[in-house]
């Protein structure tokens, strides 16, 4: 399985996702400039965090009319793999690859911590290496992470089961105390309705390496392998 991590000018969590599919899982992986716009060698698609264009506009605004996001809308549209993380969680709203937005977080502060999620759904090849209502803990780093959607797409989201993740407490309960950011429906990480394209705010690649003292993350991209018959 190759992937290919999409760099646009401020990306800075680019390399962290190459150390986890290249370093601990042994699978090619690519580095695609923002300017690209041929992905056919790629499997998995993978947009990181950081702040795209200096976010100078609104989080993924601009990075959403780059040719690599044209050539990654193609890719999903085909039936391919796309994640996106933090910055990439809001390029991919942007793009309209997910629906809902990203906002400024409840209190406008900037959050680095690590935070409980509950994992809400296992049969996707995303989430298949955990339990469902497992409790993970995942980094999270972001200023506009708060997600956002009116009340029929929020509604379509909890029908359709495309809430992947969840913020909660330690015991896994969604409660207004374990959202950190103010997301409505403590919503972390969705997928689009046919659960090839995964936008999430928490850092799986952060939480991957037993170096970094926390591998929760990393049955994400190792359910991905396992799915790797289902992908070709």
């Amino acid at each position: 399985m190759k992937f290919g991590v999409v760099v646009f000018p401020g990306s800075n969590c680019d390399r962290d996702l190459v150390w986890v599919t290249q370093g601990l899982l042994n699978q090619p992986t690519r580095l695609i400039w923002h300017e690209e716009s041929d992905l056919s060698d790629i499997d998995v698609v993978v947009v990181p965090g950081g702040f795209s264009y200096g976010d100078y506009l609104r989080c993924g605004a601009i990075a959403r009319f780059s040719p690599v996001m044209q050539a990654t809308l193609d890719h999903a549209r085909a039936g391919k793999l796309v994640m996106g993380i933090c910055n990439g969680f809001q390029v991919l709203t942007e793009a309209g690859l997910l629906p809902g937005a990203l906002v400024r977080n409840r209190d406008l502060n900037f959050i680095c911590d690590r935070v409980p999620l509950r994992v809400e759904r296992t049969d996707l090849m995303w989430t298949q290496g955990y339990q469902k209502g497992q409790v993970i803990t995942v980094p999270i780093a972001h200023g506009e992470g708060s997600y956002y959607a009116d009340a029929d797409t929020l509604n379509e989201l909890e029908d359709n089961q495309q809430v992947l993740f969840r913020y909660c407490d330690a015991n896994g309960n969604a409660t207004p105390e374990s959202n950190p950011n103010g997301s409505l429906n403590n919503i972390a990480g969705i997928c689009n309705r046919q659960g090839n394209v995964l936008g999430m705010m928490p850092h799986p690649e952060r939480a991957s390496d037993q170096a970094l003292g926390c591998v929760d993350g990393f049955a994400l991209f190792e359910g991905l392998l396992k799915a790797r018959p289902a992908i070709a």
